[in-house]
């Protein structure tokens, strides 16, 4: 370890200590946090299904950076880079559409767990868990938008098939792999314009996740997620899948419920939603996420929003509650930085959370100490927690600063140069 990162380092752990933060523990605490990395930010959400699959379901990815990944063989390749770049515990959240089906077409009821037996050999070499994903877009069969709520019961039967299997290929992640996996569902099941009817689209929504759940799964190895949106393009009137809607149904179910940062109101944030949901349920699953002025899915930045997610996580003490992943595309930067930037970024906030002096903030509030709890978040703002950062990137044999940029300037040239 460098003697300037080392002496930097000492000089803020004293800092610290003076507000009886005990930075070591919370470096402890920094290495039992798991981080899921979505795939899809490696290939534009396109998947190894088949070639030149269009994207629906309002889903839209823009840029056109050289070298993106074309095979499951490629995306491992540059997940292992990007891996290499960010320190602590990481998960890989993966989609149905990025099976290995050996040239042969699988359709999205037929997908079995042999069709990913090549990710879990990986995900051990790399010691790593899986998360999981059904596929409810870009397929023929949603049906003017509509999946698991269309009308037309030979298509819901379908996508019903779909989420089953998916459970079971989750299950088998975990069993592998000796911790859950989180299997996500999320559908864009909705309408351009105001329907006539709210509530019968609802109705079968309900029905088909009833019986998409209805076979009962070991929890040590497979946990079920439902994820709302508040519009999306083709939906931009009305969605099936609400808020409202999965809040309720994942009380009713005990499915963890899925609040992605980029499906509310422009004017809403989930930071404030974590702590009023966790009293009514018993686990969260979080996409973290970037809109800018919709659900566009930008790289997450270190800004306010993602570090009171953080804060939120850990005031409470919900890092056992709360799984963290991550879900963002962009295709007009190297997508290897992007993963890097983004997941960096999280890691970050939440080390700026445990380094809180949190039992003196909650004394000063309870005691309606409001000046001094506006000075104390205001000072910690400067506080040194870049020197604990660098450390524990040493630490860990991870780039320090901005050196990681350099491996994947160099990674680019040597390797995604040359993909065509």
């Amino acid at each position: 370890m460098s003697n300037l990162i080392e002496q930097s380092y000492e000089l803020a752990k004293q800092k610290y200590a003076a507000l009886g933060v005990d930075v070591e523990k919370a470096l402890a605490k920094m290495d039992q946090i798991k981080i899921s990395l979505h795939c899809w930010q490696g290939d534009d959400v396109g998947g190894f299904e088949s070639e030149n699959k269009e994207l629906t379901g309002g889903i839209q990815s823009t840029g056109n950076y050289p070298g993106k990944a074309r095979n499951a063989e490629e995306l491992r390749q540059d997940l292992e880079k990007a891996f290499s770049l960010i320190p602590g515990p990481k998960k890989l959240n993966l989609h149905a559409i990025y099976l290995e089906n050996g040239g042969e077409f699988v359709d999205r009821d037929q997908i079995e767990p042999k069709h990913f037996a090549n990710w879990v050999a990986w995900a051990k070499e790399q010691d790593i868990g899986l998360d999981f994903n059904p596929t409810l877009f870009s397929h023929e069969k949603l049906d003017n938008g509509l999946s698991l709520s269309h009308p037309d019961k030979g298509i819901r039967d379908f996508w019903i098939e779909h989420v089953k299997r998916s459970r079971r290929i989750s299950e088998y992640f975990g069993r592998e792999l000796g911790q859950p996996s989180v299997m996500n569902i999320w559908m864009p099941d909705g309408f351009k314009d105001i329907p006539a009817d709210r509530l019968g689209p609802r109705k079968l929504l309900k029905e088909s996740l009833d019986i998409c759940l209805e076979e009962k799964l070991d929890p040590k190895c497979h946990l079920d997620a439902v994820e709302s949106k508040v519009f999306g393009i083709g939906s931009e009137s009305y969605v099936v899948g609400s808020h409202e809607f999965y809040m309720g149904y994942a009380m009713e179910s005990k499915t963890l419920l899925c609040l992605d940062a980029g499906h509310f109101h422009p004017t809403e944030v989930i930071s404030n939603k974590i702590s009023a949901l966790s009293l009514f349920v018993d686990q969260l699953l979080l996409h973290v996420s970037r809109p800018v002025r919709w659900d566009s899915d930008h790289v997450v930045l270190l800004d306010d929003e993602l570090m009171a997610i953080a804060q939120e996580i850990v005031r409470h003490d919900l890092l056992d509650r709360v799984h963290i992943g991550l879900d963002f595309f962009d295709g007009s930067i190297n997508r290897i930085a992007a993963w890097a930037i983004g997941t960096r970024n999280m890691r970050k906030a939440l080390l700026l959370a445990l380094l809180e002096p949190k039992a003196e903030l909650f004394a000063t509030e309870k005691s309606f100490d409001l000046t001094k709890r506006l000075a104390l978040l205001e000072e910690l703002k400067s506080y040194p927690w870049q020197a604990i950062w660098d450390h524990y990137c040493e630490k860990n044999n991870i780039a320090v600063g901005l050196d990681w940029l350099d491996e994947v300037k160099q990674y680019e040239n040597d390797v995604l140069s040359k993909r065509g």
